[in-house]
């Protein structure tokens, strides 16, 4: 019989950790969270100093009875939940419930805490053992009661004034505020002119560009040139000044250093994982867990492959750095390693839970050698956070820049910017990618571009001037990366918390992606609207931050967290009971009669968005669509020359959730429907089955991908444009067109396994799709 008892959260590391620890321990799984604030009013005691009501969650209950069955029978239990303060929540009801079970019987308990899955890291944590913290275990009720005050009391008010099955959230709530706020920045934008004044050079037998920055002595500012006829003007005089030469006015070069990113931390690598993957922060997490945890590497080994993936810390442990230096220098020679380690300090204030960043537990385990024993997502997961970990210790990069000014005549100025790598360094290994960058920012346009060797005085070829009109462009929508980025920056959450507070706000229809961006539904915006002008106070930036700061506090013993509760909650019940008779919103009144009773119409918020409804409802029952003629039927439209292909009835279109869609009329008896756009067919004959073509879809997010008009017998996909040519490396029927910021336009093999990957400049030959008859 084991001695002693060891629980930890997961049955992955439970197995691991049993082979790890050997006979003297029993190793259970808690299956994560074992206890809960009971779903229903009065969970916390507002009026009894915040008393809490647990239960058992049901679906644990079965875990939970083994291991109060285990530890009667052992002489010892280690917490082993994961090292933050979610884990020591879960440690501390694991130490509830066994007490009140009476398994414990004056048996010692120990703390433990192990920031990777490795044999030495779990034998070491086992000799450190601690209590648990009281201080931590209050943090995280304090915030599981803030979080259930304000769903439990917000919540009903806006299903009495919105609609039923909404809910608001402490984090959430100011989420949303975000990406509504960026929307309305967008609707409210006013594009301007402006025109630049650019120069096709040519100087030792090779081309350049460089663009007009001073005009008649003057300095030229974005706007400067504000129409086509100012812009001709201009490049009329500037042709007659130049007479077919420009003159080198100056040639200043600088070499520059770029300095590597720090490792990763929980809120950089869903940020990294969004732009250089395409993986959702839930599914960077889930991932991420699965590496932890460990995989089997053959033999019946398995590993944890990187530390703990909940952290803010940009440090690394002394033994890690001395791996990964040991990994450069073999791997990519002397002269790539720095002759000290490099160091990294975190900016954030909050920076808590984890003691190390993201890393490898192995640096030597490098991504191609264990390749076989991953899956796909794993394996590409596992290369970004290796990359980034060895690049974090590597020499920065050396640049070459040169800068020249051109005259063409007296007081007109050219300028052209290149910069050459002169020692790659740690991009040799990998490059940090950015959100929506400027395409004419100035780094942008002077990387990678080689300038022919000039001198102060030389005259170069003149070939062609060219006027290039623009237009300002509005703030992008926020992507899953700048997303996470801007609640961070805010204080809204914490890293751990980033990818339910995304998955929450998909959930209840208050957002959609398009394109991978955020755009705010109807009920997103009302839900917004409602919050911000009734509880401003609560979905305002600073208060989220500072309740985050409050939190960090009690954690660190520097508060108490019943005071803080009582301060948050005496303001907030009385707002929540003031609010209780404001008009309900999303209804707006007209200035428009019922063509059906002459009443009054108003605009209403319903399941799918907004609609022009009588106010006489529910005697009139006159509906239509918002973006319908004034006094239109409410009427369904029927799409002529067709009869549905199941029942012989009368097809006609009508209004999802998703947009507009072909129904038949003898719904609900017959529900056969269609969407509105017809697939466009790319001609592309599936790879597959070989029955049928591709098709071009849009998924219900608005996410164009390519997929066999035989579904769903047959299931192929594709997410980019196919075309009819065979890889060259394997031998799979088609190729696909990919584009990235990174790469640009590319041939490549849609087969994961295989990577061929080409330029591509020819066009992508996609018919449109096309609208049925009548819409």
């Amino acid at each position: 019989m084991s001695k002693h008892l060891i629980v930890v959260e997961s049955p992955a590391k439970a197995k691991t950790m049993n082979k790890y620890l050997g006979k003297d321990f029993t190793c259970l799984a808690s299956y994560g969270h074992v206890r809960d604030l009971i779903p229903k009013q009065g969970a916390v005691e507002t009026e009894n100093d915040f008393g809490m009501k647990y239960e058992l969650i049901e679906k644990n209950k079965k875990h939970v009875d083994a291991i109060v069955k285990a530890m009667k029978k052992a002489d010892a239990l280690y917490l082993a939940t994961d090292p933050d303060r979610e884990g020591e929540a879960i440690s501390w009801h694991l130490h509830e419930i066994l007490k009140a079970e009476d398994a414990l019987d004056g048996k010692p308990v120990h703390r433990v805490e192990f920031f990777e899955i490795t044999k030495s890291a779990i034998q070491h944590a086992i000799t450190q053992p601690r209590q648990l913290s009281e201080n931590l275990i209050n943090a995280q009720q304090a915030r599981r009661a803030l979080d259930y005050l304000v769903g439990f009391n917000l919540s009903p008010l806006l299903w009495k004034k919105v609609r039923r099955g909404l809910s608001a959230g402490r984090v959430q709530s100011p989420a949303l505020r975000l990406i509504v706020e960026r929307e309305e920045e967008i609707e409210r934008f006013q594009a301007r002119e402006y025109w630049t004044i650019e120069s096709d050079l040519a100087a030792q037998g090779k081309d350049f560009v460089a663009r007009l920055t001073h005009f008649n002595g003057e300095k030229l500012e974005q706007f400067s040139i504000d129409n086509g006829a100012r812009a001709a003007e201009i490049d009329t005089a500037l042709l007659a000044a130049a007479q077919g030469r420009l003159v080198v006015l100056s040639v200043e070069k600088k070499q520059r250093r770029r300095n590597p990113a720090p490792p990763f931390t929980t809120s950089t690598l869903q940020q990294e994982a969004s732009r250089k993957l395409g993986f959702s922060a839930q599914r960077t997490m889930r991932t991420a867990q699965q590496l932890y945890e460990g995989v089997d590497l053959g033999h019946g080994e398995i590993v944890g492959l990187i530390s703990y993936m909940r952290t803010d810390a940009v440090n690394l442990a002394n033994e890690a750095v001395t791996e990964i230096r040991d990994v450069i220098k073999d791997r990519y020679g002397a002269e790539n390693l720095p002759d000290e380690p490099i160091l990294y300090k975190n900016k954030s204030k909050n920076a808590q839970e984890a003691h190390e960043a993201i890393r490898p537990t192995s640096a030597a385990r490098a991504p191609d050698s264990i390749k076989g024993h991953l899956k796909t997502d794993q394996l590409r997961l596992y290369e970004l956070i290796w990359k980034r970990t060895v690049a974090c210790q590597m020499m920065p990069a050396l640049l070459d820049t040169v800068t020249v000014d051109l005259a063409a005549g007296e007081g007109n100025v050219f300028r052209a910017n290149g910069s050459t790598v002169v020692k790659s360094g740690y991009m040799s290994v990998y490059q940090e990618d950015i959100d929506d960058k400027p395409a004419d920012s100035p780094e942008t346009a002077a990387d990678e571009k080689l300038l022919p060797p000039m001198e102060q005085g030389e005259s170069v070829e003149l070939k062609l001037l060219r006027q290039e009109q623009h237009f300002t462009e509005p703030p992008p929508r926020y992507s899953e990366a700048s997303l996470v980025k801007a609640l961070e920056a805010y204080g809204i959450g914490r890293p751990s918390t980033y990818a339910s507070i995304i998955v929450t706000l998909e959930r209840r229809e208050y957002v959609t992606l398009d394109n991978r961006r955020f755009r705010p539904t109807d009920v997103g915006r009302v839900v917004n609207k409602f919050l911000s002008e009734h509880f401003s106070h609560y979905v305002d930036y600073d208060f989220t931050a500072r309740m985050e700061d409050d939190l960090d506090a009690i954690s660190r013993g520097e508060k108490e967290w019943k005071p803080v509760l009582q301060e948050f909650w005496t303001d907030f019940k009385n707002q929540v009971k003031d609010k209780e008779t404001v008009d309900r919103p999303g209804v707006e009144m007209m200035d428009e009669d019922c063509p059906k009773c002459g009443k009054k119409l108003a605009k209403r918020l319903g399941r799918n968005g907004y609609f022009i409804g009588c106010t006489g409802y529910p005697d009139c029952n006159y509906t239509r669509n918002v973006d319908d003629a004034v006094g239109a039927s409410n009427e369904p439209e029927i799409v002529p020359d067709r009869m549905c292909p199941k029942c012989e009835s009368h097809l006609v279109i009508k209004r999802g959730r998703y947009g507009r869609f072909i129904g038949c009329s003898n719904y609900p008896n017959c529900k056969h429907m269609e969407p509105l756009e017809k697939p466009a067919d790319t001609g592309v004959e599936c790879p597959e089955c070989k029955q049928a073509t591709m098709l071009k879809r849009k998924s219900r997010y608005g996410k164009v991908f390519y997929s066999c008009a035989r579904y769903p017998d047959c299931k192929y996909a594709v997410w980019n444009p196919p075309i009819n040519e065979p890889c060259p490396d394997c031998g799979w029927p088609i190729l696909s067109i990919k584009t990235t910021k990174r790469r640009g336009t590319e041939k490549v093999c849609p087969q994961k396994e295989c990577h061929f990957a080409v330029p591509y400049d020819g066009e992508i030959p996609i018919a449109e799709p096309k609208i049925a008859a009548g819409a």
